[in-house]
């Protein structure tokens, strides 16, 4: 969404082709481009005889042929999701048809908090309902496949249900939406937390991992740097919303105008989502107020 020095956005997606990444993993990036999702949701297969594949992406014919082709005869075991929204989860079903492969990963769709009365959860249409996963993993759980071994890492933040996946044996960790070189993730209560991103941001920097495969963009090898900016990047807008409110802006629509003119207006929408998000944090941490329960339409005041 923002974009700074921090983010790249020189990426090759390469539609259609299965292009190597890591030893024993290929990349194909669904054709879904768009102000959220980039080039395209990046799909993983792992292994060499036996499959994984992580992501599968939308419901997508074309995709799903790519898909199809690159795993060729070898049968794939497991199909693992880092989250439930409709551009990451929806093609696992039809897949599952296709190799008879498990479905395992995030849990289904859950907000991270229970929603106020009266409130509408805006992202409630990018979720996917459907989703009916064999195994649901926890943090730290294994999955063991023929040549290769995968470990979930909970990163609640993007969505409560948000998890990356460490391949066993290699310092590589799919980091899904979590972690992006392009851009920030979007974090919207009530389907994200702020709190619960920045603490999985502290999480992923106590980890060794060498190489991040994102679920949009290119790859990202320079690991604690990006996070320390990352971080920094989110305190940057934290103190920019705390300075709207002294200001005397108290509605989210006041609060973007003057954070974001440099923004495509396309992405206001998102940009009022993440505002909100640092409001819901700010007042968890005492710095802020507002009349009635946190929304996106409530006034805000600094404290």
């Amino acid at each position: 969404m923002a974009k700074s020095q921090l983010f790249d956005s020189v990426f090759e997606p390469n539609h259609g082709q299965a292009t190597p990444v890591a030893p024993g993993i290929v990349r194909l990036t669904c054709e879904n481009q768009g102000p959220f999702t980039f080039k395209g949701t990046n799909s993983y297969i792992v292994g060499k005889d036996s499959l994984a594949v992580i992501d599968p992406g939308p419901v997508d014919a074309v995709h799903l042929n790519y898909l199809l082709q690159a795993i060729g005869d070898r049968p794939v075991s497991h199909i693992f999701i880092t989250h439930t929204h409709a551009d990451h989860s929806p093609l696992a079903a039809v897949l599952k048809q296709h190799t008879e492969a498990k479905i395992v990963g995030a849990a289904p769709h859950h907000a991270a908090r229970a929603l106020h009365l009266d409130e509408v959860n805006a992202l409630d249409a990018a979720a996917d309902r459907d989703y009916a996963p064999d195994q649901v993993l926890g943090d730290q759980d294994t999955v063991d496949g023929d040549g290769w071994s995968i470990q979930a890492v909970s990163t609640p933040g993007h969505t409560a249900n948000h998890l990356a996946f460490s391949l066993s044996g290699t310092d590589t960790l799919f980091s899904g939406d979590h972690v992006m070189a392009w851009s920030t993730t979007i974090v919207a209560p009530p389907d994200g937390s702020m709190s619960a991103y920045m603490a999985s941001l502290d999480k992923m920097l106590a980890r060794e991992d060498a190489l991040y495969l994102p679920g949009h963009g290119g790859e990202i090898s320079h690991i604690a740097p990006f996070l320390r900016g990352l971080k920094a990047h989110r305190k940057m807008r934290e103190r920019a919303v705390v300075e709207r409110l002294k200001k005397g802006d108290r509605t989210i629509p006041q609060m973007v105008k003057g954070i974001y003119r440099d923004t495509d207006a396309r992405l206001h929408g998102a940009a009022g989502l993440s505002v909100f998000a640092h409001l819901e944090d700010l007042i968890a941490q005492g710095r802020a107020s507002c009349e009635g329960p946190p929304s996106l339409t409530a006034d805000y005041f600094a404290l």
